[in-house]
């Protein structure tokens, strides 16, 4: 059993107190927000939520009703953005389409993150034959072509917003696995992890107690830059043509349905779509950036 003394040591530092390790917590987050590049981000990326998810809570216009009587309509006091095609209100459908486009996101980054942690941490922590072998497999799927899958996939499954999670998080985790593997080879030689081993502490429990504290940071900045990887495949898909069948919109699809319209100046139908996704890209990346800047100690001491 391990000794509350231990329990009570800061797993990057050792012998440092708890309480000055959420000290230095504070300290990073305030040197977080401090960032301009960290308050551009967040508040792009509340914009884009409270447009996509509030935004039909106030505008209560139909994204799939057709009206061919107002087809390519320029934006006006009835259309905001517009219409497409098929007389269908922009505005309405741009923010159904960043409903999904978020959601799927967030979802297949949550997903990646979790996969590649866990086998990060289990193929760093056992080492050995074992970490050998797992890290073949991660080589071997690194290997396998992503459109080949890509086209496989939506050749034999009706594509869905679960699959599209499913397999955007299964192209992805590989560099996550690698990341959280190549820090917990550095830290469980360190000297807390051999006291809790010496002290009779199971795998399990130095994984949870003393290696994932360590490497969360390390985890959630990656863990944006997947959420902004994951929002652009799912923008490529859609472009391509591998993405939700219509009429179900997405910034992708509705981007790539626009680019025929480009020489009939319409627009107000490719401008927002691609606005949008940039927007979230940037957001999301300034938000990675700052982080990465208030956690990693070397980047404090030059900054």
């Amino acid at each position: 059993m391990i000794s509350p003394e231990l329990e009570l040591q800061d797993p990057l530092q050792g012998n440092q107190p708890v309480l000055e390790r959420k000290r230095s917590a504070s300290r990073e987050w305030r040197a977080f927000w401090k960032n301009p590049l960290a308050r551009f981000g967040v508040g792009g990326l509340l914009f884009l939520v409270l447009f996509t998810f509030a935004g039909p809570l106030f505008y209560h216009a139909s994204a799939y009703q057709p009206n061919l009587l107002s087809t390519l309509q320029p934006p006006s006091a009835k259309y905001p953005l517009g219409t497409d095609s098929l007389g269908r209100d922009y505005l309405a459908r741009m923010m159904l389409g960043g409903q999904l486009s978020l959601e799927v996101g967030f979802a297949a980054a949550l997903m990646t993150t979790i996969i590649g942690v866990i086998y990060g941490l289990t193929a760093g922590l056992i080492g050995g034959a074992v970490d050998s072998l797992m890290m073949r497999l991660v080589d071997i799927f690194i290997a396998i072509p992503s459109l080949f899958l890509l086209l496989f996939v939506d050749s034999v499954f009706r594509p869905s917003a679960i699959l599209l999670v499913i397999i955007i998080a299964v192209l992805s985790w590989f560099g996550v696995a690698r990341l959280v593997r190549s820090e917990v080879l550095s830290l469980k030689r360190r000297d807390y992890v051999e006291a809790a081993r010496a002290l009779g502490a199971t795998n399990w429990r130095i994984m949870i107690k003393h290696l994932l504290p360590n490497v969360m940071g390390v985890v959630i900045v990656n863990a944006t830059f997947q959420v902004a990887d994951a929002i652009l495949t799912v923008a490529a898909l859609s472009f391509l043509g591998l993405g939700l069948p219509p009429p179900t919109p997405n910034w992708g699809e509705m981007l790539s349905s626009s680019m025929s319209y480009m020489f009939q100046n319409a627009w107000w139908l490719i401008y927002p779509p691609g606005l949008a996704i940039l927007l979230v890209e940037l957001s999301v990346n300034f938000i990675g950036d700052a982080l990465r800047q208030a956690f990693d100690p070397r980047l404090r001491k030059s900054s």
